[in-house]
């Protein structure tokens, strides 16, 4: 084999190796916990990323009179592609994440599972049908996962502050699941 024929082999091989390793894969199961896994027979068909705030009230804690504590009022995020290209919008309440071609969807929470300290826990979402044609069709289960920040503030919540909003910067990944 002469030497030009071995480096063209050698660096094709070497490109679609790189090639390869750009292209993002599927978002794997194996390393989540159980309880926000998605079931068998269901493909991603979106990934994003989350950036923004998640609202927070400091209200009178349910059957504990005279105690307060900080309440999840809802988020305000918009949903960027991997390159960091905004592709929709995630705001509630109720949950809704809404892509740019005006397609939308709502869920109910089916389970959580801690993450790290200091940040939201990992979310499975069973999603409601979509409204309008378009990226949300077909979504039947939301993830969010690789999450930071987003947990309720550490200041104060006392009967001297309360009904004070203050807003918690945070970000996530949300994997879109459709059925196969």
């Amino acid at each position: 084999m002469n030497a030009i024929r071995f480096l063209c082999m050698t660096s094709t091989t070497l490109a679609v190796t790189c090639l390869s390793l750009m292209i993002p894969a599927a978002y794997g199961q194996a390393n989540l916990p159980d309880s926000i896994k998605v079931p068998d027979g269901h493909k991603t068909v979106l990934e994003a990323v989350g950036v923004g705030e998640i609202t927070y009230e400091c209200r009178d804690k349910a059957n504990a009179a005279g105690q307060t504590e900080w309440v999840f009022v809802g988020p305000k995020a918009v949903l960027n592609d991997r390159s960091g290209k905004q592709i929709g919008t995630y705001f509630g309440p109720p949950a809704t994440w809404q892509a740019n071609d005006g397609s939308k969807v709502t869920g109910t929470q089916l389970s959580v599972a801690p993450s790290s300290t200091g940040d939201l826990p990992y979310q499975l979402v069973k999603a409601n049908p979509a409204e309008g044609k378009g990226a949300m069709n077909g979504v039947s289960y939301i993830q969010r996962v690789a999450v930071k920040g987003g947990v309720a503030p550490s200041s104060e919540c006392s009967a001297a502050n309360k009904g004070k909003q203050e807003m918690v910067k945070y970000q996530a990944d949300y994997i879109f699941w459709t059925a196969n």
